[in-house]
């Protein structure tokens, strides 16, 4: 056998061994650094893990512990959710609620979301 024959052979068994839900939520944080212009340096700094330690997260060898999910979670507003499942938090698009309000409803709806955004607006006491 040659020399570092082992090292190749474990090397492709853990790539062969990867756990789907690390690789997919490794990528999907990778989109999130990229979006967020960070380096995985700050990632890492952020999550207070080590960068090489994080590089195997973003490559999907390692998964994220559930206490780095809630910094992740905390510090960068992170869905959790969308981390581990892809599925992105349910968006409300005004436009199509009020197109799909029945016409003899939309004057109570515009009424319901200019009190809701008033509401938004006042300052708290």
């Amino acid at each position: 056998m040659k020399p570092g024959a082992d090292i190749h052979k474990d090397i492709s068994s853990a790539r062969g061994n990867l756990n789907p839900l690390y690789a997919e939520m490794g990528k999907r944080l990778r989109i999130i650094r990229i979006n967020l212009n960070y380096t995985q340096e700050q990632m890492a700094e952020i999550l207070e893990m080590s960068s090489a330690y994080y590089g195997k997260v973003e490559r999907g060898l390692h998964g994220l512990s559930l206490n780095k999910l809630v910094i992740a979670n905390r510090k960068l507003d992170i869905d959790i959710n969308y981390l581990l499942t892809g599925d992105k938090r349910g968006e409300l698009f005004l436009e199509k609620i009020i197109e799909e309000c029945p016409r003899n409803k939309r004057y109570d709806m515009e009424q319901l979301i200019k009190y809701a955004v008033n509401l938004v607006k006042e300052p708290e006491r």
